[in-house]
C-alpha cells in the first residue's frame, strides 16, 4: 500500500472521505479533498468510499 492521493481534477468535494478517515488525515482545501501524507496510515478507507474514484493509493 501507499499513501492516499487525491486527483483534484476529479474530486467533487462531497467530503465522504473526510468522515471515514480514522486518523483525520483528510481535510478540505478550496472545496477539494486533501490528504496529509504524514497522518495517512494507508488503510484505504477513503479509496473505497470515494464515489468518483478521485482517491488512489
Amino acid at each position: 500500500m501507499a499513501k492516499a492521493t487525491v486527483d483534484q481534477s476529479v474530486c467533487v468535494g462531497c467530503e465522504a472521505c473526510v468522515g471515514v478517515c480514522p486518523t483525520s488525515a483528510i481535510s478540505m482545501d478550496g472545496g477539494k479533498a486533501h490528504v496529509d501524507g504524514d497522518t495517512c496510515v494507508e488503510c484505504g478507507a477513503c479509496v473505497a468510499t470515494c464515489p468518483v474514484s478521485a482517491i488512489s493509493q
